[in-house]
């Protein structure tokens, strides 16, 4: 996953939801051990009476454009997806203009 082009991401999620708690956990272990120090990173845990509430997961790019995903729809391979999408099309962006 390029992790280069992210300059914040914000999480919110339950960790008793099965689903959505596992995919989160998997995302923040996808993010380079530096990443707190290259990238804003805000994590919200609800409790255990608040597990059926749904996970998001907000992500922000250099060039500005904020992704917001639906983590009860989406796995992990979704997520990582979606961000090297963008992510690449930011490589090409710097590589054209030298």
């Amino acid at each position: 996953m390029l992790t280069k082009y992210l300059t914040g991401v914000t999480i919110a999620f339950s960790p008793f939801n099965a689903r959505s708690g596992k995919t989160v956990r998997n995302f923040l272990a996808l993010l380079p051990p530096n990443a707190r120090s290259t990238m804003a990173i805000d994590v919200k845990m609800f409790g255990q009476s608040d597990a059926q509430k749904p996970a998001t997961l907000s992500l922000k790019f250099k060039d500005g454009k904020e992704l917001q995903l639906d983590l009860e729809k989406m796995k992990i391979k979704d997520i990582q997806v979606e961000v090297d999408r963008h992510s690449r099309i930011l490589r090409r962006k710097d590589e054209l203009s030298g």
